[in-house]
């Protein structure tokens, strides 16, 4: 026999004013939940609104509205259809809502189910935003640390997923504060993945290359996901900026001989032995870069002015460029600088494939920065590289040398004997 709504209000109103102990009241309520579960029809939703609405009342001891509420949140709602579940967790959040601080742990429940279903429908950014409303700082509640590291993590994933790397990196920087004290070692790892996400979407390269590389060592993962952290490595060495930091990573992962099986271990070998870079040579690379290392940007490196006619200027040299094109273009000017003295700006423009007011740009903006030595001659139109000595310590040993022998020179020459014989044997090699 199907229940009404009203037969159901009226179950309630006797339950909820009829005198027996907790545990047979909480028996009786979920025996009347099971009834309107099984008995409803169409009407389900509208039946267990009802039974939740009642639940929450100040009527009801907390004892038993926090027992009910709890199947709810973890047996009743998993078990509905999405929309159902979905419609019955919103109505719930706001019944709660005004006494939410005597059922934080159902509300948490809710919470967690309801931003699955929207991560299930790919609704990122609201799945973020259900998590974002756990009291896990604020509230009553004693959470674990893993429970709150976990939940942080899942917030910042989600706000990635969403391109939103700005929410994402204040979401994973509260997760650092409890990693440390976590002894849980997959979490941990998990942690590792997100944070470098978070750098690689942050488009801080170096650092997310560095952290990858550190996770492709881990043997808690498999080896296929330690071969992908190491092609995350290399794919963020490769469109970081040029520098040092960016060479020493470069050396590291061409001494790694799991990168030879990778395809993108072409392009890591000539970078790191200082080869021009031909711009047909990177197609296949930028087929395998995610939407965010796509993004076109100003300068490659989120350079911005206020003043509008600078801004106009920046945009006319700069717009158009990818963050790999940027890259390749000052991995090519840092080649080019360890093979020329000096370069006419044109020259350099044809050689980087740019137009010459872009090269100078890029020329002058890496030599302020520090990351190549040289000047440039704007009356001129010269890019002049500073000269490095290509082998330095092979260098200081000849002068260590050249110094050892006119040493024993002097101290032979001190000797009149000695003097007399080295004289000779001088005058014969310069007569031969």
């Amino acid at each position: 026999m199907s229940l009404t709504i009203a037969q159901i209000r009226q179950h309630l109103s006797h339950l909820s004013n009829a005198p027996a102990t907790h545990k047979d009241q909480v028996d009786k309520y979920r025996s009347l939940l099971n009834n309107v579960l099984s008995n409803t029809g169409d009407n389900i939703i509208e039946a267990l609104k009802v039974f939740v609405e009642a639940i929450v009342n100040e009527n009801v001891s907390l004892v038993i509205s926090r027992q009910i509420l709890s199947d709810v949140s973890t047996q009743l709602l998993p078990d509905l259809p999405d929309g159902q579940s979905k419609q019955l967790a919103h109505f719930t959040l706001e019944k709660i809502q005004p006494r939410v601080i005597s059922f934080e742990e159902q509300v948490a429940n809710v919470r967690q189910h309801l931003a699955s279903i929207y991560e299930r429908e790919n609704n990122w950014k609201e799945a973020a935003t259900v998590l974002v409303g756990i009291p896990l700082e604020t509230g009553q509640k004693k959470y674990t640390v893993d429970y709150k590291l976990e939940t942080y993590m899942k917030i910042a994933r989600l706000y990635l997923e969403d391109d939103d790397p700005l929410l994402a990196e204040s979401y994973i920087n509260r997760a650092s504060l409890l990693q440390t004290e976590s002894k849980n070692e997959k979490l941990q790892i998990c942690y590792k993945v997100c944070y470098a996400r978070v750098l690689d979407y942050r488009r801080k390269f170096i650092e997310a290359a560095q952290r990858y590389n550190e996770l492709s060592y881990k043997t808690i993962i498999s080896e296929e996901e330690r071969m992908t952290a190491l092609k995350n490595a290399l794919i963020c060495t490769v469109l970081a900026s040029a520098g040092q930091q960016r060479s020493r990573m470069l050396s590291t992962l061409f001494k790694d001989e799991r990168c030879q099986s990778l395809p993108e271990f072409s392009v890591l070998e000539k970078m790191y032995l200082d080869r021009i870079i031909r711009h047909s040579e990177i197609i296949q690379l930028d087929a395998m870069l995610q939407p965010h290392q796509k993004a076109k940007t100003i300068d490659g490196n989120g350079f911005t002015c206020a003043k509008k006619y600078i801004y106009k200027l920046i945009m006319m040299i700069y717009v158009g460029s990818t963050i790999l094109e940027r890259a390749i273009i000052e991995h090519n000017l840092l080649s080019a600088s360890k093979l020329y003295k000096n370069m006419k700006v044109v020259e350099l423009g044809r050689l980087l494939s740019i137009e010459p007011i872009k090269a100078e740009k890029i020329a002058g903006q890496m030599i302020s920065e520090g990351r190549m030595e040289g000047s440039i001659d704007q009356i001129q139109s010269f890019v002049h590289f500073k000269t490095q000595k290509l082998l330095p310590i092979w260098d200081k040993k000849i002068e260590a040398l050249c110094y050892h022998v006119n040493h024993i020179i002097e101290l032979m020459s001190a000797d009149p004997a000695l003097r007399d014989w080295m004289n000779k044997h001088l005058d014969d090699q310069m007569a031969f």
